[in-house]
């Protein structure tokens, strides 16, 4: 039986690393140990980067909708509470739509909210 070599595994994944790490600075890109380490860390960033974009989303929608919800005289936490109660249900993206491109409609929105407040 002949004797297997790791060579080529290792070749192949050592590519792999170094072609995920093109365009870092330095030994970053060059030598695998280091380029490793770096691509592990992008890995783990680019993860929590999705999650946090998210997050960050939400925070941009609720504060669209809380300046419109201001302009016509109600607050945001009132304004989720008076459609939760009226059985409206429009996610916040959609509110945040409606605030920034058609303030009408969001201002009949708001009257159903305040009514219902």
């Amino acid at each position: 039986m002949a004797r297997i070599k790791g060579a080529i595994n290792a070749k192949k994944k050592h590519k792999r690393v170094l072609k995920l790490a093109k365009g870092y600075r330095g030994a970053r890109s060059k030598q695998y140990r280091i380029a490793k380490q770096s691509v592990m860390r992008a890995m783990a960033s680019a993860f929590a980067g999705r999650k946090q974009r998210k997050r960050d989303m939400r925070r941009l929608w609720i504060t669209r909708i809380n300046a419109a919800a201001r302009i016509n005289g109600i607050s945001y936490s009132q304004m989720m509470h008076g459609l939760k109660v009226a059985g409206v249900e429009i996610n916040r993206k959609m509110l945040a739509e409606l605030a920034v491109n058609d303030a009408a409609g969001f201002a009949s929105l708001a009257e159903i909210a305040k009514a219902n407040a």
